[in-house]
């Protein structure tokens, strides 16, 4: 059914350019970093005991506006919309916002916060991050697989030769993987784990370095370096799209230009035509 609405547009086609203008996404932007603030406002117990009723009621507006928004987008895109993983993501993060304050409840209403990660589903730059790590997921897997193996071997042997004098750092393997994930992480490896063992284990340094050598540089350059690669791959991939994109652009311009040039050629040919025959007349 035709509407009066912009050139004979239905109603779900205006209201589909409507979620998706820039003013709107814009607008909708500045709501989800308003949000964010007065939720990191609401966790101070000073502010909330001035104008905690009043966090309440931005806080009830805001999540309106969220399920005004996606109610539109439902109407614009009907079931297409869950095809759409942000879309889906969307719904989930504001449908927490919807849970009642009771006993049992409160816990996951405070997931609300996570509203201010809507950010990820505005920004398109974001979108690009966020699916560029989804997109390296697949070879972060073999990587974890080796550093996994790495840190079993290591914790082993660590668990024979240092077990029994550092119990509390190595005498169970769990504790053993946990003390070895500190020292990759560098935190206070040096003074407060390796330097103890070398005083009763002095040739300790050649079973750690290796493993730091292993784990902290080698294998997590692996994972920036997988990182690097996908988000290079995803910038290529939309120059890509957007190279055929305006190619095919370019060729559907030129394929009306040579319909408007073979139309004049029509023309010009006809006028010729129209010439001699009066030309042969005014000579009869």
């Amino acid at each position: 059914m035709e509407t009066g609405i912009g050139k004979g547009e239905t109603l779900r086609d205006a209201v589909r350019e409507f979620v998706e203008r820039r003013t709107v996404t814009n607008t909708i932007l500045g709501v989800i970093i308003f949000n964010a603030i007065t939720l990191g406002l609401s966790t101070s117990s000073s502010i909330q005991a001035n104008i905690g009723h009043i966090l309440s009621v931005f806080d009830q507006i805001v999540l309106g506006i969220f399920v005004t928004e996606l109610l539109l987008k439902f109407y614009a895109y009907r079931m297409s919309f869950f095809s759409n993983a942000w879309n889906i993501f969307d719904l989930v993060v504001v449908t927490l916002g919807l849970l009642p304050n009771r006993d049992g409840l409160s816990a996951l209403r405070g997931l609300r916060v996570i509203r201010a990660m809507r950010l990820l589903s505005v920004i398109p730059q974001m979108r690009s991050v966020v699916q560029a790590l989804l997109d390296a997921l697949p070879g972060m897997g073999a990587v974890i697989i080796m550093i996994s193996i790495v840190f079993y071997v290591f914790a082993v042997m660590a668990t024979l030769m240092y077990g029994p004098d550092f119990p509390e750092w190595f005498g169970t393997l769990g504790r053993s993987l946990y003390t070895l994930f500190q020292v990759m992480t560098l935190e206070s490896w040096s003074m407060g784990i390796v330097r103890p063992v070398m005083e009763v284990h002095p040739t300790a340094w050649i079973f750690f370095v290796p493993f730091i050598v292993i784990t902290a540089f080698s294998v997590l350059n692996l994972f920036i370096g997988l990182l690097v690669n996908t988000m290079q791959s995803a910038v290529e991939d939309d120059a890509v799209e957007e190279f055929s994109h305006l190619r095919d652009l370019v060729r559907s311009e030129t394929d009306i230009v040579d319909d408007r040039v073979k139309e004049l050629l029509v023309e010009v040919r006809a006028l010729r035509s129209e010439v001699a025959e009066l030309k042969g007349q005014g000579d009869g």
